[in-house]
């Protein structure tokens, strides 16, 4: 949303830029709603060009400080920060609630788990370490060393507003380079809340900045000549857009995109567990994730036990207020988002899909609320099967067999993650082998990986050739240069223009 928007000056939510909060001049806004209310809470500046510009050149101005600064003093700073971050975590969650609407503990484990990927980073003078050969050549040795590319920006969404931006900030400032943040519009608090107990911390002035806004601030860092490199996290045409923009510029990117991820269930499976994973990965965090399950892929016997079994358990779900402690899960992030989903409920049994759980009855009058739906009898052609719903709607599509079941994975435009629910170990390892996807779980209904592998998809859900964090951030995040040295005796030395020998 472009529109200048009215609120008092205390919600006015401003951007980062050298170390300090920098009001916006471009006299754009756009409203920040509590979504389990309703009603706006705040205020977002948008940035002009001039704005963007300010940031980055402020990024700039830091790096030669910060990329000559120890590893040693990079890791103490890095401690510090982690401290910090596990000292105030349940305040970070309480801002998540008020800005994205999910529950209290879904926003606490949001943060826990962007926070391992610090911890990860805490080690960063074992993660540069380069490689070493002795006596390559008589009196020669030759080492690999890397190096930061300068100013990076992080462009994230709204579903994970603290999460995914240390994905991304955390290796590329260990790394040794300065970061630009351009978070959701929808969401941005946490950012400057970040940004805060960085500084805090004691990170430099610059090193890490926050430019709120919309597309024309998406457009100005894609297009701005000191940018090195670019991280993204959005839907499938946007990530494409961005990857083009950005590579046909000349600069790194890694652009990840949209999701559509399957759970199969065997009819070895057991249909409790199965059942218990289905909800917590279709509806927890209200859908809104890139690795929720959305269609849960039953093989042959075992799809009307599992769709009776979801069906019993989905009234349990508690729906309500993020900071209510009995609520499990939450309110969609705005009304048009809440609509949209709603759409696909409404829209299904025209397609020939059955609505067994219909979430869009009981929801409360304010807020942006949908209950949990659980549509059956879904094909492949179906928009409720073939689109990102990205919200508390499963769909059941029934299969006669393994094999239909991981061609219907491997067909689909996406790869995310994906899961396989079996007692049959030889099954399984089948499975991971064939399956295209970038995350498998095994009896793991999201398998989002821990802080030292890596995170990300294939086919339309990533563009580039590095995932997040773990050991591809680090590589992503910087270059590798290779030094050949020698120290010859003077006495030995001579012109030769010959092609350099190795032996």
């Amino acid at each position: 949303m472009t529109d200048t928007v009215d609120a008092p000056a205390a919600t006015r939510i401003p951007h980062w830029i050298g170390g300090r909060r920098v009001e916006g001049g471009s006299g754009r806004s756009g409203p920040v709603f509590n979504p389990a209310t309703g009603r706006q809470a705040g205020a977002v500046d948008f940035a002009a060009v001039e704005e963007v510009d300010a940031a980055v050149q402020a990024a700039k101005d830091a790096f030669p400080g910060w990329r000559a600064t120890s590893l040693a003093k990079r890791a103490e700073l890095f401690f510090r920060i982690r401290e910090l971050l596990h000292a105030r975590r349940e305040e970070a969650a309480e801002i998540l609630v008020r800005e994205h609407g999910k529950v209290f503990s879904d926003a606490l484990g949001e943060v826990t788990r962007g926070l391992e990927v610090v911890e990860h980073c805490c080690g960063l003078p074992t993660l540069l370490k380069g490689e070493h050969s002795e006596q390559a050549s008589t009196g020669v040795d030759v080492y690999s060393i890397r190096q930061p590319l300068g100013v990076v920006v992080g462009i994230t969404p709204f579903n994970f507003p603290a999460m995914v931006p240390m994905w991304m900030w955390a290796p590329a400032i260990a790394c040794g380079n300065c970061f630009v943040l351009k978070p959701s519009e929808k969401d941005p608090s946490a950012s400057l809340w970040v940004a805060e107990l960085l500084r805090e911390a004691g990170l430099p002035d610059g090193v890490f900045n926050v430019i709120m806004g919309d597309r024309v601030a998406v457009d100005a860092l894609l297009e701005h000549p000191d940018v090195a490199a670019i991280s993204f996290v959005g839907s499938t045409p946007v990530a494409r857009a961005v990857y083009e923009k950005a590579t046909a510029g000349g600069k790194r990117c890694q652009a990840l995109g949209g999701a559509k991820n399957h759970m199969i269930v065997l009819p070895d499976a057991d249909v409790s567990a199965a059942a218990d994973a289905a909800v917590s990965a279709g509806y927890g965090s209200a859908g809104e994730r890139c690795m929720a399950v959305s269609v849960v892929v039953a093989v042959g016997d075992v799809a009307q036990p599992l769709v009776d079994a979801i069906k019993e358990r989905i009234p349990k779900v508690r729906v309500g207020d993020g900071m209510d402690p009995s609520s499990e899960m939450g309110p969609l992030v705005t009304q048009e988002h809440r609509d949209r989903v709603a759409a696909y409920v409404e829209n299904a049994p025209a397609e020939g899909a059955t609505v067994v759980v219909d979430g869009r009855a009981g929801v409360p009058s304010e807020g942006f609320f949908l209950n949990p739906s659980l549509l059956d009898d879904v094909t492949p052609e179906m928009k409720a099967y073939v689109d990102e719903i990205f919200g508390p709607v499963l769909g059941v599509t029934r299969v006669a067999t393994y094999e239909e079941a991981v061609r219907l994975v491997n067909e689909s435009p996406y790869g995310n993650g994906v899961a396989i629910f079996t007692r049959d170990g030889g099954a399984a390892r089948q499975f991971q082998f064939e399956v295209q996807a970038g995350m498998v779980g095994v009896n793991v209904p999201i398998p989002v990986p821990v802080a030292y592998y890596s995170f990300g998809g294939w086919k339309s859900s990533l563009f580039g050739d590095r995932h997040v964090y773990g050991p591809e951030a680090i590589d992503f995040y910087t270059r590798g240069k290779v030094v050949t040295s020698r120290w010859p005796d003077p006495a030995t030395s001579r012109v030769d223009l010959g092609f350099p020998q190795t032996r």
